[in-house]
């Protein structure tokens, strides 16, 4: 992970992939991207908490600096999203972190999270 700035179209490829993971799935996705006050883990999950709807909300947290990244989900997100999904996620951000496509390893994390966590549609019959 570069360390630096990103540039205002990194960031507009970021906010571009936020939008359509929020159109997929219908829950509330944000990306901080800077330096963690003090533990990156609790940090992170001290912003979700932050966040305007918390429980249906996901939140990434990336710190170059320390090489951290944490995903912290909503209680609502959880029912559709599964831990393992989670995890499949972050192995493919942190594998394009490792090769320097930070910007790319967001967009490709962010629309995997999305993807899993778009609501199963149930069918109820009628007895």
């Amino acid at each position: 992970m570069a360390a630096g700035e990103l540039t205002a179209r990194q960031r507009a490829e970021i906010d571009r992939a936020i939008r359509s993971a929020e159109q997929t799935c219908r829950f509330e996705f944000s990306v901080f991207r800077g330096i963690a006050q003090g533990d990156p883990a609790g940090y992170a999950r001290a912003l979700h908490a932050a966040l305007v709807a918390p429980s249906h909300s996901v939140l990434i947290l990336v710190d170059p600096t320390v090489r951290a990244l944490e995903v912290v989900t909503g209680a609502d997100v959880r029912r559709h999203l599964p831990d393992r999904e989670v995890e499949l996620a972050v192995l493919a951000m942190q594998s394009a972190f490792a090769e320097g496509d930070e910007v790319g390893g967001l967009k490709r994390g962010i629309a995997m999270l999305a993807e899993h966590a778009v609501p199963q549609q149930t069918l109820h019959a009628e007895a």
